[in-house]
């Protein structure tokens, strides 16, 4: 029997992966919708924090957003 994870049940699993990471200019706003019908962006986001992604589109947040919170949350902890 297969494990499934949050990353098999994420709308991205069938999605074209390029739209999560759009070229320097590009828009995020398709991926960005595709997040917000997905059923585990919270945990998407979640592994995007803890892993601390810089780059692409993760639980509904472009990378100038994830970098930003990123950010926050490393200034929380010190």
């Amino acid at each position: 029997m297969t494990k499934t994870t949050w990353h098999d049940q994420g709308v991205c699993a069938t999605t074209d992966p390029a739209i999560f990471f759009p070229e320097p200019g590009g828009s995020s706003a398709p991926a960005k919708r595709t997040c917000m019908a997905c059923p585990v962006r919270t945990q998407c986001l979640d592994y995007a924090l803890d892993t601390r992604q810089h780059w692409g589109v993760w639980g509904g947040l472009d990378q100038n957003e994830l970098r930003r919170l990123i950010r926050a949350r490393q200034a929380e902890a010190a």
